[in-house]
């Protein structure tokens, strides 16, 4: 394919991914139908009982309690916070940070004299976050999180100036993953790490799917297998790469009755559910110390 052509489906998939999400923040979020059009159905990843979710993922009562209202879209697919160890003091960069929820609980975790930053390329979710960002100062007193517009292929932090960075459920919806990889290895300082949750492929999906925006909005169809995502860490320039799959988290996320479990079911082979085919996939990794 031309480089040309490539560099056009690239925009197309970020579009499509744009105006899905800008759809889920302003109508509130909540299940993989929550950002659907009567004309088009559009889906997005997630759960229609966002706490629920975030519960079984692992997030404490008093991390959910400190949230402002609407913060929790029900988008997650994992606990990547908890997996990064923060510790007080330190910076933490959240990519593609939705309504701010993982920036909220990142910024209780390292304190006031910590930051806990977001990056998101839907203005509309910036819009949210910020608004959300008031209301967690009046509820806890910290003014710690900052939310800035950008895309996590491009991402507006300069060199080696945070100590971790966390995503989560958001890698899988970009058109070039490498070049995040990379720009997570810019962005790092020596001897920061890396936590992301994402959905992985266990098996490749079959055509139909991977060729549904809906199925790319709500997450599925823009996985990659689970070897690959690890190749592209290493070959960043990353040490220390781990993964680890957590089945369970998946059948959390998509109940029976989600428009999104269905549409992709119908593609699937007979006896197959999405949870043959898409992991949630815990990745941890580390940037070499100078010397």
């Amino acid at each position: 394919m031309a480089d040309c052509c490539r560099g056009d489906r690239k925009r197309d998939v970020r579009e499509e991914v744009r105006e899905g999400y800008g759809r889920i923040a302003a109508g509130g979020g909540g299940g993989c139908g929550c950002g659907s059009k009567p004309a088009s159905g559009g889906a997005c990843c997630g759960s229609s009982q966002p706490d629920a979710l975030a519960r079984s993922l692992g997030y404490s009562e008093g991390e959910l309690a400190a949230l402002p209202e609407g913060a929790n879209l029900g988008l997650s697919c994992g606990n990547p916070a908890a997996v990064a160890a923060l510790k007080p003091g330190e910076t933490v960069l959240d990519l593609g940070s939705g309504g701010g929820f993982d920036v909220f609980v990142c910024a209780q975790k390292v304190g006031p004299q910590g930051r806990a930053i977001g990056v998101d390329m839907t203005a509309e979710m910036l819009a949210k976050a910020r608004r959300n960002a008031e209301a967690f100062t009046a509820r806890t007193g910290l003014a710690n999180v900052e939310f800035r517009l950008g895309e996590i292929e491009h991402l507006p932090v300069a060199d080696a100036s945070v100590d971790a960075i966390i995503s989560n459920c958001v890698i899988n919806l970009s058109p070039d993953k490498p070049q995040v990889w990379r720009e997570m290895a810019r962005v790092l300082r020596p001897g920061g790490r890396v936590a992301v949750s994402d959905l992985a492929l266990l098996q490749p999906l079959p055509a139909a799917v991977r060729e549904s925006v809906n199925a790319l909005v709500g997450c599925v169809a823009g996985a990659v297998l689970v070897e690959e995502t690890g190749r592209m860490a290493r070959e960043a320039g990353l040490a220390d790469v781990a993964l680890t799959p957590k089945p369970g988290h998946v059948d959390a996320m998509f109940a029976s009755d989600d428009p999104l479990y269905r549409e992709v079911l119908k593609s699937l082979p007979a006896g197959l559910k999405v949870a043959d085919y898409v992991v949630s996939l815990e990745v941890t990794a580390r940037k070499l110390r100078r010397g």
